[in-house]
């Protein structure tokens, strides 16, 4: 009987998920994918591997999320045919110091996941809360949890590190860095296309809601924009990137915002939402006339470019840029925008490339390659979720 694995990207209101089948001793073969979507209208859609539409409907759960994975665990196991399900892998946000490989689910791995709540108060219970659904629903079905933050741990220390007190980085108050599944994806993606190419010195911008740049040499991160927490660096959807302290310190001492305030601040209603005061989704606020859409598309695109810059600077040079996530594989104009930037350091753009979303859209004469590359993290979830077995 062919054996398949489930892999499953949670997010703030949706669950992407992909299945795949053991197409040979190495590698995995996609049978569908699709999302679960929680939000106001609960619904579950799915396509096969060659883009039919296999299911599409609303589901009665109100927002249940037991319920939902439960519908989508049914579907799975409609579909598997003479398959047999054998686990369920999981993106987990942070693995904090201890996780720094994907790991077997178990009671107490699970326990010591949550513990690290506090340091992603948003993303981590959304990470959490499938693992659980599925343990409750599906007890005898094994489980892989695979850390963003794992692949940043070939950061050097001093990149890592805050300028505070010498115990809290013992404590574990140090930079990890986020979106590592996409830029391991990445990272192999370069290495096929070609070796030369993966030995270059990269910058990889993962451009969505959640935004974040990495530095890549040999394959391995040796910087990132995000540190402690998903707040920094890049502007987001309705993040606010890197911030100076003091503002945080104002909010508290002068206006006495609580905390729980300021978090809610900080994580749901800044970035571009919190500029623009229309969306923090990037396609409502290109289709705006409103002047105030174009200066939060400018305030992405200025602080993209100048965190890249950062970065060549931690590399000792820049060679290839390389865009993924969805704003950075569709919008052609946030790409030509943050390019143009980066023209002092080389990087110089073929316009009608761009445009159609081409594979490599930097010009004949540019000293800097650019890509794109559409990111798939689920595939890398199943593929170490197969070793796990």
């Amino acid at each position: 009987m062919r054996q398949s694995i489930l892999a499953l990207n949670a997010g703030s209101s949706s669950i992407k998920f992909a299945l795949y089948e053991f197409a040979s001793s190495e590698e995995l073969q996609l049978v569908s994918r699709g999302a679960l979507d929680l939000g106001d209208a609960p619904k579950f859609s799915a396509k096969a591997a060659d883009g039919t539409l296999q299911y599409d409907r609303q589901l009665s759960t109100n927002g249940q999320h037991d319920a939902g994975i439960g519908e989508m665990l049914n579907w799975v196991e409609r579909e598997l045919g003479g398959r047999k399900l054998i686990c369920a892998g999981h993106r987990i946000v942070h693995g904090g110091s201890e996780f720094v490989e994907p790991v077997r689910l178990t009671t107490a791995t699970i326990d010591a996941v949550d513990k690290l709540t506090p340091l992603a108060p948003l993303h981590q219970p959304r990470s959490l809360a499938p693992i659980r659904a599925i343990a409750a629903l599906r007890p005898d079905l094994p489980q892989v949890g695979c850390f963003d933050t794992a692949f940043h741990q070939t950061i050097d220390p001093v990149v890592r590190r805050f300028a505070l007190p010498r115990r809290y980085e013992q404590e574990g108050l140090h930079r990890y860095g986020f979106h590592g599944i996409s830029y391991e994806y990445v990272a192999e993606r370069l290495e096929q296309i070609s070796p030369a190419l993966m030995s270059k010195r990269t910058i990889v911008a993962h451009l969505g809601n959640g935004a974040s740049l990495c530095a890549l040499r040999e394959g391995k991160s040796i910087d990132t924009t995000m540190g402690f927490s998903a707040l920094d660096g890049l502007v987001m959807g309705t993040r606010c990137g890197a911030i100076d302290p003091g503002v945080l310190l104002y909010f508290l001492l002068e206006k006495g915002i609580a905390a729980d305030e300021l978090q809610t601040m900080l994580y749901e209603k800044s970035g571009l939402l919190g500029v623009s005061g229309i969306s923090g989704d990037m396609r409502t606020l290109e289709a705006s006339s409103d002047g105030r859409a174009r200066e939060a598309i400018e305030l992405f695109a200025f602080r993209a470019a100048r965190e890249a810059a950062a970065l060549a600077n931690t590399m000792g040079g820049f060679e290839c840029l390389v865009f993924t996530a969805g704003i950075g594989e569709r919008s052609s104009s946030i790409r030509k925008a943050i390019c143009n930037k980066l023209a002092w350091l080389g990087v110089g753009l073929d316009e009608p490339s761009n445009d159609a979303h081409a594979g490599i859209i930097s010009s004949p004469d540019s000293k800097i390659e650019v890509r794109v590359i559409a990111t798939d993290e689920e595939i890398v979830v199943a593929r170490h979720s197969r070793v796990m077995m």
